[in-house]
Order: C-alpha cells, then structure tokens, then sequence
C-alpha cells in the first residue's frame, strides 16, 4: 500500500479505500478525517458525507474522540468546525438554499419527504383520473418509486419500466402523464424532493462557474458507503472534484445494498480510471467483527 499522492498545495490526490465486511470503514473514515485535521487541514474547509444523518453524527464523535488524544481540549473546538458533515441529500439542500437564484430556484422552496411527495403524486393521479381505471394502476407509492428511479438512474421511463418494473409496461405512456403533472405540481408549490436535491445540485455542478466555485469551497471531500451511490452522485463528485484532488471515497463493492435508489455498484468498480493519473487504492481486508469460524459458515452457506 502507498500513500495518496501530493500535489505542490499538500492536498492528495484521488483514493479509493476498499474495506470489507467488518473491517471498519466507518473508523478508517473517521480516523482520516482526524489525521487531516491534527495535520493542520481546515476543518471548515472538510466535506464529509455519509448516507444517514445517525452515521454523520457517529462519525463526528469519532474524529472528537481521535482529535482529543492528540489535541486535547482543542479538540472539541476543531471538530465543531466540521460544519459540512452530513448526507447527500442534506448537503445538497444547504447548497441549493446558497446558489438557489443563480439557478432560477425560490430560495423560499419547501422540501417533501417520501410521504409528502407520495400524497401529491398521488393528488396528481387522482386529478388526471387514473385512480379509476378499469385494469388497477399502480399505487402512489410504486409510482413514486418508479419516477426516483428514473431521475437517480438518468434513464428513460421505458428502459427503467423493461428493466425493474415491467408489470408496468402497459401503463408507460400514462405514467409519462403523471409525472409531467407531477413536475408541475411540485413547481406550482415550490416544492422540491428528496430527488430534485439530488437532480439539481447534479445540474449545478454542470455549469463550470458553479462548480469550481463550490469545488473551491473544499479542500477535502470524503465519501462513506460509495458502493451505495446512484448516477447522480458520482456526478456531482466528480464536478466538485474533476482531478480528484483531495478526493476520498470508502465502500466494499460486495455490499451493495440501495439499489432501489437506483445505486451502481459500477460507481465504485469504475471511480479508479475517472482520474489521470488513476486513482491510488487501498484494501482492508481483515474483518474484526467475526471470528474465522463465523466467517468459514457463512462463506459456506453463501457458496
């Protein structure tokens, strides 16, 4: 294994860490963060993202815990700057809320939950009639559930339709009906989802002037769980980031487990070659969690 290496500014370039089940990925995480910052890294300069706001919390108290045995009681001081620590979706919001008029947005818009955004697409369905259809069209929910999947994968209805749902098939050209007024809906309320937080901040970092300027706002970017990434996010990664620089991403490509985020295992497969040179990676491979016994039955009953 050989260390990230370092541009003229100090900052590493990309890195891949492959830990596997049970070999503390959160922790390794947790203790890179920490090292930044005893070695003088900005913390407020530090964007952290993980995939709950339960791992971000957890994962703040583990770089306190590290800092405080080097740092001591400044170590508290230090990791409260760690402002930019929290989930896609969360970082996305707070950025959208910064850079909302520069991308024709009201900065005053709402933001649904998964309920909130099944109840409208559901008010839509039943407006545009199709709650009374003769054959049963689907439900709020598989509704909504289909629609993420085509915004998360950057796919079109049909493909997404033939691929995860085509006992649906029949009812595709309805369902382009029903998300147009949905769209609508959403923009006649400013109201936006947890999708849209991703589908914009994505169309952000389309734009060079934004992008390099929010990619400017960090000097370190790191990445928890990235085999449970979608398109979207690797995206937006990669616009933060284009030559890696500073760029951090930790996951195990054998646990993939969001895929109905429409999450690609082919994102982490794949993230050593988006960079020249190619990215440096490290595996973790010793699992602390079980014993060889454990791991020997669970391997056989797997094969």
């Amino acid at each position: 294994m050989r260390p990230s290496s370092l541009d003229d500014s100090g900052i590493g370039g990309p890195l891949l860490i492959i830990a596997g089940a049970g070999s503390g990925k959160t922790n390794t995480l947790a203790h890179r963060v920490a090292h930044l910052i005893v070695h003088g890294a900005d913390p407020r300069r530090i964007l952290l993202m993980t995939f709950s706001r339960r791992a971000a919390s957890e994962m703040a108290r583990r770089v306190e815990r590290i800092c405080r045995q080097v740092l001591g009681d400044n170590a508290a001081i230090m990791t409260d700057a760690l402002a930019w620590s929290g989930t896609f979706h969360g970082i996305g919001a707070r950025l959208l809320r910064i850079y909302a008029e520069q991308i024709g947005l009201n900065v005053d818009f709402t933001i649904h939950d998964r309920e909130d955004s099944a109840d409208l697409m559901n008010i839509v369905r039943h407006d545009l009639g199709f709650s009374k259809t003769q054959n049963r069209f689907p439900t709020k929910g598989t509704c909504l559930a289909i629609y993420s999947r085509v915004v998360n994968s950057e796919s079109s209805l049909s493909e997404v339709l033939k691929t995860a749902y085509p006992w649906v098939l029949e009812w595709e050209s309805e369902l382009k009906q029903l998300f147009a007024g949905y769209v609508e809906a959403k923009q006649a309320q400013n109201v936006l989802d947890y999708d849209d937080l991703l589908l914009y901040w994505a169309q952000m970092m389309a734009d060079e002037i934004i992008a390099r300027e929010i990619g400017d706002r960090f000097d370190h970017v790191l990445v928890d769980e990235y085999q449970d990434t979608n398109r979207l996010q690797s995206q937006i990664l990669l616009g933060l980031k284009p030559d890696g620089a500073g760029l951090t991403v930790v996951g195990d490509d054998a646990q993939s487990i969001y895929a109905f985020r429409a999450a690609t295992v082919r994102n982490i497969l794949e993230f050593p070659d988006q960079f020249s040179p190619r990215a440096d990676i490290i595996t973790l491979d010793r699992n602390y969690r079980s014993t060889q016994t454990v791991l020997a039955a669970a391997n056989g009953v797997i094969g």
